[in-house]
């Protein structure tokens, strides 16, 4: 049975012959679409002449009269003039209009070719930059963000500040993603270009040549240290014979630290994220807090280290500077050869081209105080010899940096301490039973075969009986068991249940947390103030404080150096009798007395309360402060930190020479000023 054809039919038939008609004309080239545009044009306009001149009352009466002005109207029409006169003076008339048409007509396409290979161009990214003092970012990753992030905030105070990005993605696309990021940018002016880091021909784009500062970012994968040591030599292929700007990288594997140094030059900074992380996380494991600290004195929000010329201070023991300054705290000395001296000898006597490392709020606010600072010796207490109680720690998880961490942590614990490591995967307890093997330090080491996400596992481990955990990410991606979690997933599901049997116990446990991406941080279930490890920031922050003061890349050496001075929180009354109001030059004098550089304090009351959850730097050392027996300073001394000999003798006895101001030493004993 056939039925009736609908009347769509035929226009469902015929739509689809027209548009296959239409795309073989235009597919046949631009000669046969010029015809047939000419056609239809004429078909169009010829046709509405004719209407035009025959409805106009005023129009010629007679044919050949009218036909003149259909020609006219046709030919002012389609720009080809409508002369009037002899053929041949119309044919030459409609020739030059053609000619003329012609020309106008390439002269605006080429305009406009032009313009938009200049926009298409500009939005590659493909144009040289033409600023001078500028910063410069090669290569694209998670860096990108914190580190723009805190150039925004170190440039608030600049009239001028220029960030550019050399990336491999779209111009566009690089812009939105960091302002979606970062947000407002304030003074600070971003420019992006498109482009791989490791051709010296792109990498000249941003004219690191007369750049202030480099910094090559790191990169995901196998390769990224390769790509890394690639764009340093494609940086000084750029720049060869044209200046050598200050150069800041960051390698993910130690091994390749120091092909990455060579190719960095001698003015270059390469650092080791490995080996930064783990010595963070093996300080922090054993001080709750201490993350905060650092990550207090490492962003440009608050309070970092500086540099400062004091010729005033020439000739000064540096055990006499720590009162030198109200606002600031004083922590060092930079030599006139480069080399940093953190918490040196009470005695170290300030040279004349020496410059005073110090932590401040900004680059213009180290000033000398107009007067001694009170101290108050009635309050400052002498810390008898103790020896800590032994303590067990417990590792969950198993990565290449904790046979790093375990070295690091094993000389500071106390003697008899306990580290249990719970693990699965063949390569992965393979490895961890290597180490426990391998070590005889202060520390007896178990491992111990189990899913750290597995809350059976951890509870057969009795986790409420450690006094302080470490969890870390495994570097493969499952970490042998088929089909577990992996990367941070993993970390955050272990995290949930430690809490679930922390709150069973009702015993807290002090918990460090190592993580890939910051972003997974807002997602934890810790508690406020907790400590999280995120080495890639870490080093985004670090890279961005030496790319704004070269002088600080031997302070953070230092700092981060496994026998040297480092950051520590200490009991308060280690140095000042607890319940009492005191100045905080009363904390700073007695840090002295033990060797020590006092930078602030935490106060365990406001542990819990962001955003400083109860961190103090820098403080001024005449605000007074009452302090508990939960109470900690933040101190910077040497590793391990028994205390040291006490030292009651005064500032002014202890350390012979000239005063500040003039003052005599009966001023100084009066004052306890310096």
């Amino acid at each position: 049975m056939t039925g009736r054809r609908t009347t769509d039919e035929p226009r469902r038939t015929a739509l689809p012959r027209v548009r296959y008609w239409f795309d073989t004309v235009v597919a046949r080239g631009t000669p046969v679409l010029i015809g047939w545009l000419t056609l239809v044009c004429l078909a169009v306009v010829v046709p509405a002449s004719v209407a035009l001149v025959w409805a106009d009352r005023r129009a010629p009466t007679t044919r050949s009269e009218r036909l003149v002005a259909v020609w006219v109207s046709v030919g002012q029409t389609l720009k080809i003039g409508g002369a009037v006169g002899s053929p041949l003076y119309v044919l030459f008339s409609v020739l030059l209009a053609l000619v003329a048409l012609l020309f106008v007509s390439t002269l605006v396409s080429l305009i406009t070719t032009g313009l938009n290979d200049k926009v298409l161009a500009l939005r590659r990214g493909r144009s040289t930059v033409l600023e001078e003092r500028h910063t410069v970012l090669l290569g694209w990753s998670e860096q990108v963000f914190p580190i723009v992030s805190e150039l925004v905030v170190a440039n608030s105070n600049q009239r001028r500040a220029v960030v550019a990005v050399l990336g491999p993605k779209d111009k566009a696309e690089m812009e939105d993603e960091i302002a979606l990021a970062v947000g407002r940018l304030g003074r600070t002016r971003l420019i992006c270009r498109s482009g791989v880091t490791t051709d010296p021909a792109l990498v000249a784009l941003v004219r690191p040549e007369t750049a202030r500062a480099v910094l090559v970012l790191t990169h995901a994968g196998e390769d990224g240290d390769a790509h890394v040591v690639k764009t340093l030599l494609a940086l000084e292929a750029a720049v060869r014979g044209r200046g050598r700007p200050g150069v800041v990288a960051a390698v993910r594997d130690g091994r390749h630290h120091r092909a990455a140094q060579l190719a960095a030059g001698p003015r270059g900074r390469v650092l080791n994220i490995e080996d930064v992380t783990a010595r963070l996380i093996a300080r922090t494991s054993r001080q709750p807090g201490l993350s905060l600290v650092h990550q207090e004195l490492l962003d440009f929000e608050g309070d970092e280290f500086y540099t400062v010329h004091e010729p005033e201070l020439t000739g000064y023991a540096f055990g006499r500077l720590l009162l030198a300054y109200a606002t600031s705290c004083v922590v060092g000395i930079l030599g006139s050869a480069g080399d940093v001296e953190l918490n040196p000898a009470a005695d170290r006597v300030l040279g004349a081209d020496d410059r005073i490392v110090l932590v401040t709020e900004d680059d213009d606010t180290a000033v000398l105080a107009d007067g001694p600072l009170p101290v108050d010796e009635e309050a400052i207490a002498v810390p008898g010899p103790c020896a800590p109680p032994a303590e067990r720690f417990l590792v969950l998880g198993w990565n290449h940096r904790a046979p790093r961490i375990i070295e690091q942590l094993d000389p500071c614990v106390p003697e008899g301490s306990e580290l249990v490591i719970m693990t699965n995967g063949e390569e992965a307890l393979r490895d961890a039973a290597r180490c426990a093997r391998s070590r005889a330090g202060r520390m007896r080491i178990t491992v111990h075969d189990g899913d750290i996400t597995d809350p059976r596992a951890l509870a057969d481990l009795d986790v409420a009986s450690f006094d302080r955990a470490v969890v870390l990410g495994y570097d493969d991606a499952d970490g042998g068991t088929p089909g577990a979690l992996t990367g941070d997933d993993r970390t955050l599901v272990t995290l949930l249940h430690l809490r679930a049997l922390e709150k069973a116990s009702g015993r807290e446990l002090a918990v460090v947390i190592e993580m890939a991406d910051d972003r997974n941080r807002l997602l934890a279930p810790a508690r406020e103030g907790g400590d999280f490890i995120v080495g890639g920031r870490l080093i985004s922050l670090l890279m961005t404080q030496i790319a704004e003061n070269p002088h600080l890349a031997e302070v953070f050496d230092r700092l981060f150096s496994a026998d040297g001075d480092s950051l520590h929180l200490k009991p308060a009354t280690h140095y000042v009798l607890p319940g009492r109001e005191v100045t905080f030059a009363t904390v700073v004098e007695s840090g002295r007395r033990q060797g020590h550089c006092v930078l602030g304090y935490r106060l365990h009351e406001k542990a819990l309360h962001s955003p400083s959850y109860g961190v103090r730097v820098n403080p001024d050392k005449r605000d007074r402060v009452r302090f508990g027996a939960q109470d900690s300073v933040i101190v910077l001394a040497r590793e391990p930190a028994a205390p040291a000999a006490p030292c009651a003798t005064p500032l002014s006895e202890a350390l012979p020479g000239p005063f500040p101001g003039g003052r005599s030493r009966d001023d100084i004993k009066a004052t306890g000023g310096p």
